[in-house]
């Protein structure tokens, strides 16, 4: 018996081109008018120069977000690899109220704070919205 092949939702569809969308922006804001914010992100610890992780960042991200949007039969991986993304990401807005640095808003610990789990409803979105969990579960 052939199992059925799972098919996203309308709804799913619209949060996945959506979520590729707001990936292409945020990639387009790394490399042009909210370069120096992004920069805050960036953890001091980590070995390479800012400006270059912010560089390399946002090139990701706008393939990421283009290939959500385009690569309609791939969406299943991609959920994976952007979701994969959103947690290598994180330490960065870690670092972010770590270190009491002010970006995009984040002006006190407390927003710093609240910003946080916001990374998990974006790695939710992705893994939901393109069916990934959903594939992996019905295995």
């Amino acid at each position: 018996m052939r199992k059925e092949m799972y098919k996203p939702s309308p709804v799913q569809i619209t949060v996945c081109i959506l979520l590729g969308l707001f990936l292409v922006l945020a990639g387009t804001g790394h490399l042009t008018f909210s370069r120096n914010a992004f920069s805050a992100q960036v953890p001091a610890w980590l070995p390479m120069n800012p400006d270059l992780v912010v560089v390399l960042s946002g090139i990701v991200e706008i393939l990421l977000g283009a290939s959500l949007i385009l690569l309609v039969k791939q969406r299943f991986q991609l959920g994976w690899i952007v979701a994969a993304f959103f947690v290598l990401v994180f330490p960065g807005n870690i670092a972010q109220l770590v270190d009491h640095r002010n970006a995009f808003g984040l002006d006190s610990d407390l927003k710093r704070w609240l910003r946080l789990p916001f990374q998990f409803i974006l790695i939710f979105l992705a893994l939901w919205s393109t069916g990934a969990w959903q594939k992996w579960r019905s295995r």
